[in-house]
């Protein structure tokens, strides 16, 4: 269950991205940070919802203080219709293709992630996965994204760390350009 409205959007919150999990926020806050942003500092909240099925509810919980908020989502490509019909016609939604996991491996490459895997001391957990008879089939890249399954909150920034700035995901960069950085 994600956090109450009240205690992420503070009165200095000007801007609400909200995220579909706890993996999305890490990699987005990673990235600001990389870029040399503060998104708390410049009234910009990233907020984990436990799934886009919990958009709905947690836009209501915000109450009449919603409307002063800049809405942005950032989701999946399957949950993308269902983001942009509560977040409503003037909120920005950025959506990852096929998901975040994807999207970071192919800016990456496999043999870059893979590495990364390896520096965790699990490579040879991935080269397990990849001999299940349900993994023979499937690409590298579709390995690695169930690899990254259960791990991803812990990979999300390792991967971003990773990137190089001129190779960032569309919807990350743009969604980061979209907010805050608010005058000093």
């Amino acid at each position: 269950m994600p956090e109450l409205p009240s205690t992420v959007v503070s009165p200095e919150t000007d801007s609400v991205v909200v995220v579909e999990g706890a993996s999305d926020r890490a990699a987005l806050l990673r990235l600001a940070e990389r870029r040399g942003r503060n998104l708390a500092a410049e009234g910009v909240a990233v907020v984990p919802i436990g799934g886009a099925h919990a958009l709905p509810r947690f836009l209501a919980s915000l109450g009449a203080g919603a409307h002063r908020l800049k809405l942005v989502g950032l989701c999946d490509a399957g949950e993308a219709d269902d983001f942009r019909r509560a977040l409503g016609p003037s909120a920005a939604c950025y959506v990852c293709d096929p998901d975040l996991e994807h999207e970071l491996i192919r800016a990456l490459g496999a043999a870059r992630v893979e590495q990364i895997a390896d520096t965790q001391g699990e490579l040879h957990s991935f080269r397990t996965l990849q001999k299940q008879p349900a993994q023979r089939a499937r690409t590298l890249e579709q390995q690695l994204r169930v690899f990254l399954g259960n791990r991803k909150i812990r990979y999300a920034p390792l991967l971003v760390d990773a990137l190089d700035l001129a190779s960032v995901p569309r919807p990350l960069e743009e969604l980061l350009a979209a907010v805050g950085a608010r005058p000093a």
